[in-house]
């Protein structure tokens, strides 16, 4: 079975410009799943949510997102306000420049892609951008809206004519993941100069 695009769009670098697709590049189909059920009977059981303090049931109808501001206190927001603040995507992954692959630390990858073109046209186009890159040893930094959320991500150029796409957190979550400090004392002595710039968590 052909894959299916998780996004389609266009690939945009100045005023060239492919249409391409998005494609997943791991699959949980193998993934074994197990139901919950009733030990008793067999059947499938099911979830329902219920009041924290109350403890009565809760139906869908009278369930609405709320975002913690204190302990116990919430602000509530309804879908369609959340989808009035949510970002539009442009259906362009736009590439903002080049770098070589080294300067991308490997923590900040995330979920990997493959992006393709589209049609006859943008495999012309998409070829220019993907031969550049490969001839300048570089890879490509790109934003992108997928599922209402903005994603920075690296453009590799493979072999074929395929090129994985990998992900890596946006700006707020690259400063959380910088921001840690790691437990190191157990290493060797000769990494003392590592140990004195990280602290203990």
């Amino acid at each position: 079975m052909a894959p299916r695009p998780n996004w389609k769009g266009y690939l945009k670098l100045s005023l060239v410009s492919a249409s391409i697709a998005i494609y997943p590049a791991t699959s949980s189909s193998e993934k074994v799943r197990f139901n919950t059920l009733n030990r008793a009977t067999g059947n499938r059981l099911k979830r329902q949510l219920v009041d924290a303090v109350t403890g009565d049931i809760v139906e869908s109808g009278e369930q609405v997102k709320g975002y913690a501001i204190g302990k116990d206190t919430y602000v509530q927001a309804a879908d369609d306000e959340i989808a009035e603040v949510a970002i539009e995507s442009s259906h362009t992954v736009d590439i903002e420049k080049f770098v070589p692959k080294p300067t991308i630390d490997d923590r900040y990858r995330d979920t990997p892609y493959y992006l393709a073109p589209e049609d006859q046209v943008g495999q012309e186009a998409f070829a220019v951008i993907r031969d550049a890159m490969k001839k300048k040893k570089m890879v490509g930094i790109a934003r992108v809206v997928m599922a209402r959320r903005e994603r920075v991500m690296m453009l590799e150029p493979a072999k074929a004519s395929w090129a994985p796409l990998c992900t890596i957190p946006t700006r707020s979550a690259a400063k959380k993941a910088s921001s840690r400090r790691y437990r190191i004392s157990s290493y060797p002595t000769k990494w003392s100069r590592s140990r004195r710039i990280s602290s203990t968590a």
